[in-house]
């Protein structure tokens, strides 16, 4: 019998065969029994497949594919009796059971439980009735009702709640429970998590889209996408050329919070119900507007991006934006569209061995259960997964397994580290200008440092001449709804008043506290990195022009000296220490900010070193002169 792409690729066991041989598995009472609850088929002969009838292949016992050895070999697999050890840091937590614990030892437990929700910016999995090895001892059912009651006690004492993603049902009528425990921080009304959408031109980006946030199935031909477009042309086009922001919301209990939920649900509305919120940025496909795309990427840092692939073949496009994602560091994960046009089983052997090669080093993982779901998000950084959708937004096929996955998606940074970014002084990017009837101009942009407040003194530039100008913030919002407070790691849209009128804003100013001391903020034209050049055609030198992003920055800039090159340049994985100038205006960088390099198909990466301030450039050429 020939094997399908499903038994090359999915990362559930063969149907019939079983994982519990080991003597360990034995020990702890794992054998090929049904699940309890949750979704997965768990070595059982029936498995739920989520993707719909068009994509049932049927599961046979033959597998050869090098993804799902590897997925075996690290140990990772929820159904197979155990899981890797318990890590030291992040925010996953193995529990036995917690049985009646001492006020010392339940002192302790609640401080660990904190401990864990800093680590998951809010969020943290407790899988109880498991060691700290990862072996699934599994209690029986009065001893998992007194964990969970104890588990619901410590998370109260947090003012944090539970939620139980999934049940495992093992031998002797023992069980195994995965708890969602989470905490909204005290200063927030919401968990947020940034995503940007990408994929070539005619993938259905805005397709998915509209059918996640406003809960109706397109209808073929691209009805569902109308509400994300914000100009005529990309009306007429069908085409994104700018970048779109939409949300969809969720309960404490994974309930989706959309603009479906009643008829007059607004985007505040959305904010307001909701204790996790998934932000999408709905960027352009088209090669025309690929500088657009990744300034968004650079500027706006999303914490998550899914590339969305049609049925079919990769594009150029879509492989283009892999090695942007890829270059930036950003986590993603793989949403092929149209399954109800085109079978995917050709897409996912071409992603299966552009993923797992050389450049990129992927674990590819299809998704088609919910254990494979919680699988995925729980290891996904660790153990470099990427999670493979396969969805029709017609037919809704595959959608209930992406929703899930957003639900429980981590926002990636820990709070620890949000807190550092949130004691240090503002930094706001500028990404987008707007011009508001009554109100004057509006400035679009992410937080990166610091907290801002309303009737804030700032300082906005830099202007030509490499200064900045005096304002004060007079209103910000935030996911279409007015707030007080915009915190590190946050987009926002400000409004200013101003004593004199306001300069000419433009994308990559920058917003810093308007500090009364001898520290002055400047723009520069020129600053040294530390380049690696990802691929060019043949060699770069002294005075090649490229276009240069540094967070909401996005300019031209020559390369005006290479340390250490001499006359050979630098080439395809080479690095050096490059002396950039830029060519229009100067710009606010800091030494330790990202840096990518693209010119046509020359790509780069890299951190700037040092920065020359125009201020500073200006005086020692005035010293020289005088001298």
């Amino acid at each position: 019998m020939e094997s399908s792409f499903f038994d090359l690729f999915g990362p559930s066991p063969p149907s019939g065969s079983s994982s519990s041989g080991s003597d360990s598995d034995l020990r702890n009472g794992n054998s090929n029994d049904d699940d309890g609850g949750g979704g997965g088929s768990c070595g059982s002969n029936e498995r739920i497949d989520s993707i719909g009838q068009l994509l049932q292949r049927g599961h046979h016992h033959h597998r050869d594919g090098s993804s799902y050895e590897l997925l075996q070999q690290k140990g990772f697999d929820f159904n197979r009796g155990f899981l890797p050890p318990e890590p030291q840091v992040g925010n996953i937590e193995y529990k036995l059971k917690l049985i009646n614990p001492s006020k010392q030892r339940f002192e302790h437990l609640v401080t660990q439980m904190k401990w864990r929700l800093r680590e998951g910016n809010g969020e943290a999995i407790y899988e109880i009735g498991v060691s700290d090895s990862g072996f699934l001892q599994g209690l029986n059912d009065a001893d998992m009702t007194v964990s969970l009651q104890t588990l619901n006690q410590m998370a109260r004492k947090l003012d944090a709640s539970t939620s139980i993603l999934r049940r495992k049902s093992l031998a002797d009528q023992r069980s195994v429970v995965e708890v969602l425990v989470r905490k909204i921080p005290d200063d927030q009304h919401n968990i947020e998590v940034r995503v940007a959408v990408l994929g070539g031109a005619d993938a259905g980006k805005s397709t998915l889209l509209g059918v996640l946030t406003q809960g109706e199935f397109d209808n073929g031909r691209g009805l569902a996408r109308l509400n994300m477009f914000r100009h005529m042309h990309e009306i007429q086009t069908g085409r994104t050329s700018c970048i779109s922001h939409e949300m969809l919301g969720f309960d404490a209990e994974g309930s989706v919070i959309n603009y479906k939920y009643n008829e007059m649900m607004t985007a505040e509305e959305i904010s307001d119900r909701s204790t996790k919120l998934v932000t999408f940025m709905d960027l352009a496909g088209h090669r025309r507007y690929l500088k657009t795309t990744v300034q968004a990427l650079s500027g706006y840092c999303p914490q998550h991006a899914l590339i969305v692939i049609a049925a079919g073949n990769i594009s150029n496009m879509t492989r283009e934006h892999l090695a942007i994602i890829h270059a930036l560091d950003i986590s993603f994960s793989i949403i092929v569209t149209k399954i109800d046009l085109a079978p995917p089983d050709p897409i996912l052997f071409e992603l299966k061995n552009l993923l797992t090669s050389i450049g990129y080093r992927k674990v590819p993982y299809l998704i088609s259960n919910q254990d494979d779901v919680l699988n995925a998000n729980a290891h996904q950084s660790v153990e470099q997964i990427v999670p493979i959708f396969c969805v029709s937004n017609v037919t809704g096929a595959g959608l209930d397994l992406l929703i899930q996955y957003l639900y429980v998606l981590s926002p990636g940074i820990s709070n620890a580290e949000k807190e550092r970014l949130e004691q240090q002084p503002i930094e706001f990017q500028i990404d987008e200008i707007f011009r508001v009837a009554e109100v004057g101009t509006v400035a679009g942009g992410l937080l990166c440092k610091g907290v801002l407040t309303e009737n804030s003194q700032v300082k906005v530039g830099p202007l030509q001449d490499g200064s900045f100008f005096s304002v004060t913030v007079q209103t910000i919002h935030r996911n279409k709804a007015p707030c007080r407070v915009v915190r590190a790691g946050q987009s926002a849209s400000l409004s200013f008043n101003a004593v004199e009128p306001m300069p000419v804003l433009r994308s990559g100013m920058v917003i810093l506290p308007d500090y009364e001391s001898d520290e002055v903020a400047c723009g520069c034209f020129f600053f040294q990195a530390q380049v690696s050049v990802l691929f060019h055609a043949t060699r770069i030198f002294k005075g090649f022009q490229t276009t240069v992003h540094i967070g909401s920055i996005r300019q031209t800039a020559i390369i005006e000296g290479i340390m250490g090159a001499g006359d050979t340049g630098i080439g395809t994985n080479q690095s050096a220490s490059v002396l950039f100038r830029f060519v229009r205006h100067p710009e606010y960088v800091r030494p330790g900010m990202r840096i990518l390099l693209r010119e046509g198909t020359s790509k780069g990466i890299g951190k700037v070193t040092q920065v020359f301030p125009l201020a500073q450039t200006q005086h020692n050429h005035t010293t020289t002169t005088t001298g």
